[in-house]
């Protein structure tokens, strides 16, 4: 970051702030954030909601905080994250979501793709948490409690904690995940049968699933994800717990 910055403001979708926050990761200079792109969960996830002006009135009140940052290390060079790290089904929906479509119709390209997995069985990979593996088929490792924009999964999540909410389903079944997704939306997705949630500051990955950080395609397991404790300067409001 060079010298005489006072702030950082990128208008953009999650994938977009992923770039510049990589390139802040050890700064003191805030990074500020404005709702754009095909989704924001960051902009949900602080209250600032997807009108521009609002959010900008709403961002002008926030503080300067010093929060941590989630990195995948893995066969590629190490990546910082803000939001989630999503492993195994979702991750595999993400790289298989339609440009094209994604650019006309924005989130519903999302949609589709995760419909048309729906007659594939979900591949399984192995989740070690504090040295005992979990046999899954989804894992979120979330610094956030909304996902996608529309529904909270990892409902204890902050980013004003130093450690990630892990929410790990197993099964193989697609229309078990179908379900899950349902009960998301009435916040009854932790409560069904093979739903596990775990807080800690590590996971390793194991196997050959694929990853995605803050909604964009990062490769594959094996791999691991780690909390960077006091890595960037976020302007949140002062109500966010």
């Amino acid at each position: 970051m060079r010298d005489g910055v006072d702030l950082v403001l990128v208008a953009g979708g999650d994938g977009t702030i992923n770039e510049v926050a990589n390139g802040m990761v050890g700064s003191a200079v805030p990074l500020g954030i404005l709702p754009a792109g095909t989704a924001n969960v960051l902009a949900m996830e602080l209250q600032f909601g997807g009108n521009l002006e609002l959010a900008a009135e709403r961002l002008a009140k926030c503080e300067p905080t010093r929060i941590a940052v989630g990195r995948l290390n893995g066969a590629v060079k190490p990546r910082h994250f803000l939001l989630m790290a999503g492993v195994g089904l979702d991750a595999r929906i993400v790289s298989e979501v339609s440009s094209g479509l994604k650019a006309k119709a924005g989130k519903l390209a999302y949609w589709v793709a995760g419909f048309s997995q729906m007659a594939r069985l979900v591949d399984q990979f192995d989740v070690v948490l504090d040295g005992e593996p979990v046999r899954c088929g989804f894992a979120l490792i979330s610094r956030v409690r909304n996902y996608g924009g529309d529904v909270e999964i990892a409902t204890g999540a902050s980013l004003r904690s130093g450690e990630f909410e892990v929410v790990l389903i197993r099964g193989s079944i697609p229309l078990k995940f179908t379900a899950f997704m349902v009960a998301a939306f009435l916040r009854q997705a932790t409560k069904m049968p093979g739903v596990t949630v775990h807080r800690v500051k590590k996971v390793e990955l194991l196997g050959g699933a694929q990853v995605q950080l803050d909604g964009e395609h990062a490769g594959w397991t094996p791999a691991s994800v780690e909390i960077v404790p006091d890595a960037l300067t976020l302007l949140m409001p002062a109500g966010y717990r």
